[in-house]
């Protein structure tokens, strides 16, 4: 018998992300929903908590990969950011500005009138400042989306990540000094190692192309090598406590001015890309208990509505001034509703590197749920309202 479990407990990931694939390719035929919506619902059902399929969420080998899978993904979102338009239209990077600190406050207050203590309620905002980089570039690509909707949806994403990450970090430095008093550590978990994050990315950035045109194969090769610069790059900043969303982003962002050529046929990374894609949104799925999902419900709907407000008025109220009507600014703020496995990721972080108080934040287990699975569907009807993407046509 203990044989028998033994197995049944190494088959457990595989399964689930077989029957996620399965669940996704079906749902989206039947339904015409993003694929990533019927991942995560799997991911949940399976979960400890739920069926008792998977195991409890830890550190070890699921967690690595998944943030293989997001460092991939944020790449391909840092590689498809042109700063020189961010240079030529500051009003995009106000707007970011705007819909950040709109959303860190209004986030803020409704944790605090819910009875949130104040450090988590930090915590809370500052992740909700962020869009999920992993749902905006999945739906985009999946969508085959292009516009001025899309363009402003993925640099705002990029932006307000970055934004996030230094909320995050900055709240988390402020636990550690608040529990022992140690300046030094204090700032080494926020402004030290996002620094020392972007520099990697952009070290990385500079080499890796200059490696391809050594070899002499930069057309063919390029995908394989890029794929495996950010697992190495990821598996550096998760061995030494960095942040590998602000590493992969600036790996991104330096291969782009770098004039390094990445094609259409290679986004998502290809096969690679779309595995491991299913293990990150199942994994990001199955840390939500559904008994803390159903405790926060009130405080989780209400906190959706404020975040997904906030986003729309402050990109909005930038719309004329960088160029496009107030439809396609209130869209482009809908389109920036994602959130969960950005959420997900970077608690299971802070939570392995000993901050207890994450443990706190469980309770907006219903707010990464609801985005979770309802976040894709809303990116994908802005897009689809903003005519940048076709109706989704499914089977009868």
């Amino acid at each position: 018998m203990p044989d028998l479990l033994a197995i049944l407990n190494n088959l457990a990931w595989p399964f689930a992300i077989t029957l996620a694939w399965l669940a996704g390719e079906f749902g989206q035929r039947w339904t015409g929903l993003p694929r990533i919506s019927f991942y995560g619902l799997v991911g949940f059902l399976l979960a400890a908590p739920q069926l008792q399929v998977l195991p409890p969420p830890g550190a070890g080998t699921v967690l690595l990969l998944a943030d293989v899978a997001f460092g991939l993904i944020l790449f391909e979102l840092g590689y498809r950011i042109n700063l020189r338009w961010l240079h030529t239209n500051p009003w995009i990077g106000a707007a970011s500005l705007l819909e950040a600190g709109l959303t860190f406050v209004a986030v803020y207050l409704v944790a605090a009138a819910f009875g949130t203590p104040p450090l988590s309620a930090l915590m809370l905002a500052s992740l909700s400042m962020a869009t999920s980089p992993a749902t905006v570039v999945r739906v985009i690509n999946e969508q085959k989306s292009s516009g001025q909707v899309t363009e402003r949806a993925l640099h705002l994403c990029a932006l307000n990540c970055v934004l996030a990450v230094f909320a995050f970090n900055a709240t988390v430095g402020l636990w550690i000094f608040r529990t022992s008093e140690d300046v030094g550590d204090a700032l080494w978990n926020s402004l030290v190692v996002l620094a020392i994050s972007a520099f990697s990315g952009a070290v990385f950035g500079v080499v890796v192309p200059a490696l391809l045109r050594m070899l002499g194969k930069l057309a063919q090769d390029a995908t394989v090598a890029f794929a495996l610069a950010v697992i190495l790059l990821v598996s550096i900043t998760y061995a030494l406590g960095l942040s590998p969303v602000v590493a992969a982003l600036a790996f991104g962002l330096m291969a782009r001015h770098r004039r390094v050529a990445f094609s259409q046929a290679q986004r998502n990374f290809g096969a690679l890309g779309e595995l491991l894609t299913v293990v990150l949104f199942v994994f990001a799925a199955s840390t939500l208990d559904w008994q803390k999902v159903l405790a926060g419900g009130g405080m989780a709907v209400l906190l959706v509505l404020v975040r997904l407000l906030a986003k729309t008025a402050g990109v909005t109220a930038f719309a004329h001034l960088s160029g496009i009507s107030w439809r396609k600014g209130m869209l482009t703020g809908v389109a920036l509703a994602p959130l969960s496995v950005f959420v997900i990721l970077l608690i299971e972080h802070a939570r392995h590197a000993g901050v207890q108080v994450v443990e706190e934040l469980r309770s907006v287990a219903a707010v990464t749920m609801l985005l979770e699975v309802f976040g894709p569907i809303i990116l994908q009807r802005a897009l689809v309202w903003a005519r940048e993407a076709p109706e989704t046509s499914h089977a009868a």
